[in-house]
């Protein structure tokens, strides 16, 4: 990603074509708002246990990178090739997370059971662990 984003924003701005020009900012907006959704993808699906939004988050992800592919592309073909890796990484985590929310029913808040630090020398969490009483 960064070394596709040099290249781009090196070999666009230093054209003499004014379409490559816009075509690089219009990159570098790409860039920006494929960094804030990978930005914001992890905490909804582990902290705040949000499949459907996640899902969708990393859908949106995964097009805007593949648009920013295509627009770098056209600034420097090998700009645009140097994200086809992570557009191969982002389906597979596409897949992921919403195999794992289909899964689960789209609800991740009751797969884990909090024991009290009482009944074992340390808390731990398991899926569907059985009570020892």
């Amino acid at each position: 990603m960064g070394y596709s984003a040099h290249r781009a924003w090196t070999t666009g701005m230093a054209s003499l074509d004014p379409r490559k020009v816009e075509l690089t900012r219009q990159g570098a907006t790409l860039y920006t708002i494929q960094l804030g959704l990978n930005l914001v993808w992890m905490p909804l699906f582990f902290k705040l246990e949000r499949p459907i939004e996640a899902t969708v988050d990393i859908v949106a992800l995964t097009g805007i990178t593949g648009y920013l592919a295509y627009t770098w592309g056209q600034v420097d073909e090998i700009s645009g090739w140097l994200l086809a890796p992570y557009l191969a990484w982002l389906g597979f985590a596409t897949y992921l997370s919403a195999g794992t929310g289909y899964l689960n029913g789209w609800n991740f808040t009751d797969k884990e059971r909090h024991r009290s630090p009482g009944s074992k020398s340390h808390p731990t969490k398991y899926v569907d662990e059985k009570d020892d009483e």
